[in-house]
């Protein structure tokens, strides 16, 4: 369904995950931002782009290559793909596949599309690198730390940030690549946010905000949530350790695994050094 909406911007959001998928229109282009998840959901993103692209051009930027967000590429065969030099040369490809399609076994979803790994039509390298149609600008930036593969992107004309899995309103950090690496992204997003006139960030999963304040907010909670998970680990806290997965919304076997991967990080980057 759609959570969002302007002139140029509207957010869909599938109940899985809380996932969005973004359609941004401007006079030179449409950009679709991970476009996800039910079939259905993906059709009406789908019928949307067709009906609203004219003769533009249409880009496809997936933000990293976690199963669920990679799962409408295949639906916008025709799109200019955008993505990282590291989703590109992503080691487990195959395993994202299947993990896609284990999802759709386990909950007896049909597709009329099977999923294959993005293969991208533009690679993005470095920070600050863009691409420019007509008075359009995308500036992309690296978000290493959830992933390896993870970029940011702002269509700076219109203060647009699509952040991939960070700064949710809901979700605390994840690493599954690097706890060092997601506190320099972090302090990058500092950057960006003041660096640009932000109008609109879409987070990946749940509430976009147009407010700065709580953007700047969202930052710092989850700073603050690996500074404190951090220091617990490195005490030997399990108390503390035990009290803030507890912060952890929506708890399950998932988060569970997932804050003992950001243990494991932290115990591996930060120890012995």
């Amino acid at each position: 369904m759609i959570i969002f909406q302007n002139k140029h911007v509207t957010v869909f959001q599938s109940p899985l995950y809380q996932t969005n998928s973004t359609v941004i229109e401007t006079d030179d282009c449409l950009l679709v931002v991970d476009p996800t998840y039910l079939p259905h959901e993906i059709q009406e993103i789908q019928e949307y782009v067709e009906k609203r692209k004219q003769n533009k051009k249409v880009y496809l930027f997936i933000t990293h290559g976690d199963f669920d967000h990679i799962v409408g590429y295949s639906a916008f065969p025709d799109a200019i793909c955008i993505g990282s030099i590291d989703l590109k040369n992503h080691p487990q490809k195959d395993k994202k596949i299947e993990t896609a399609n284990q999802f759709d076994r386990d909950f007896f979803i049909e597709r009329d599309i099977p999923f294959t790994f993005p293969e991208l039509d533009i690679v993005i390298y470095e920070d600050g690198q863009q691409i420019k149609e007509g008075n359009t600008t995308l500036t992309f930036y690296t978000s290493l730390g959830h992933t390896k593969d993870g970029l940011f992107a702002v269509v700076e004309e219109l203060g647009i940030w699509i952040a991939g899995d960070y700064l949710s309103n809901f979700e605390l950090p994840f690493a599954y690549y690097s706890v060092k690496d997601y506190f320099s992204t972090l302090n990058k997003a500092t950057n960006i946010l003041n660096s640009y006139q932000i109008s609109l960030l879409v987070p990946g999963h749940g509430k976009v905000s147009t407010d700065p304040k709580e953007i700047e907010q969202r930052i710092n909670v989850a700073k603050s949530f690996l500074l404190r998970l951090k220091e617990a680990v490195l005490q030997n806290d399990d108390d503390e350790i035990n009290k803030l997965e507890k912060e952890i919304l929506f708890p399950s076997d998932f988060t569970r695994d997932c804050h003992q991967t950001n243990i494991q990080l932290i115990k591996q980057e930060f120890t012995h050094v």
